[in-house]
């Protein structure tokens, strides 16, 4: 762990960034867009989401300044055209992270999550103009899973919600019989629609019991990677040459050694 001042080697990186942009630069750095930077901010973000489920804490430090060069490149990129620098970009989140809690930085009160984040929204709210409509804020290119976490969030906290999480248990009994009769008298539409409902209820289900279910996939992803590799592993052979009564019976014994 580096005992550096912080902010010396976050100058330094702003001017790296500046340097590698500069005419006589790196020719792939000069190139770079807002719209060709774009996959690699969202590449670099779910690296360092994998390096937090795998609790690499040493590659969650290389991560987390591969994220934060982003931030740099972006910035360097709209400076450039003359929009904002990265000293702008600072500064706003630092006044917002003081104006949004007022209850740490200023006479307001708030003694629970619950009521830091009804707070949070209340202020975000008054700060700016925004397309009507409770759920309009939400940005339609996250992924699935998270959006729908969000909207469900917002629809809750105005009170469209389901009373307790038997009731949700209830609509997933319900939605899973609307796929199955579309799946029997149903168009691949229909099939598809139902397939959506039926997430969405397990995304409401993980909501009420407090697990993120973008983090929840992901780490069953990372099982079955795992179960998978130990029954590659175990046969000796093709995966096209042995039978499922073989396969199945190394996934178990994965299992048994977790």
């Amino acid at each position: 762990m580096t005992n550096a001042d912080p902010s010396s080697n976050f100058a330094r990186l702003v001017e790296i960034m500046a340097r590698l942009r500069a005419p006589d630069g790196c020719p792939w750095d000069r190139e770079q867009t807002f719209d060709t930077i774009k996959p690699y901010l969202l590449e670099e973000t779910y690296e360092v989401l994998q390096a937090i489920d795998d609790r690499d804490w040493k590659e969650l430090a290389d991560e987390l300044g591969d994220l934060l060069l982003q931030v740099v490149f972006f910035s360097q990129m709209a400076a450039e055209a003359g929009h904002f620098n990265v000293n702008d970009a600072i500064e706003a989140i630092n006044s917002k992270l003081i104006r949004r809690h007022p209850h740490v930085f200023g006479d307001g009160d708030a003694k629970t999550s619950d009521e830091v984040l009804k707070k949070w929204d209340e202020i975000k709210a008054t700060e700016k103009v925004r397309p009507k409509g409770l759920l309009a804020g939400i940005p339609r290119a996250l992924p699935a899973l998270v959006e729908g976490d969000k909207i469900a969030r917002k629809a809750a906290g105005a009170g469209f919600d389901w009373p307790n999480v038997d009731q949700v248990f209830d609509k997933l009994r319900e939605e899973l019989g609307e796929l199955d009769q579309a799946r029997t008298s149903g168009t691949q539409e229909d099939i598809e629609g139902e397939i959506g409902d039926l997430l969405f209820v397990v995304v409401n289900l993980a909501r009420f019991m407090k697990v993120d279910p973008e983090q929840a996939l992901r780490k069953t992803n990372t099982k079955f990677r795992r179960r998978f590799a130990h029954v590659e592993d175990g046969l000796g052979k093709p995966l096209k040459d042995a039978t499922l009564e073989e396969m199945e019976a190394l996934w178990q014994a994965a299992k048994h050694l977790e």
